[in-house]
């Protein structure tokens, strides 16, 4: 692109090939809207433990 290309919207087509001109082209205000991605949150939740009592296997029966 040449130079004078980015000052055709502020004037007149230059007659030479130059941007010595100063040129500034307002534009409108731009909105954006980001929308948030969702986000997964994992939470620790309660360790569960056991603890064996004291356990006998086996047979108290005599013979």
């Amino acid at each position: 692109m040449a130079c004078y290309n980015r000052c055709t919207p502020c004037g007149p087509t230059p007659l030479a090939n130059s941007c010595n001109e100063p040129c500034a082209l307002q534009c409108q205000d731009s909105r954006v809207i980001i929308n948030p991605s969702p986000v997964l949150v994992t939470l620790p939740g309660p360790i569960m433990t056991s603890f064996p009592q004291s356990t006998a296997v086996g047979s108290t029966s005599s013979a």
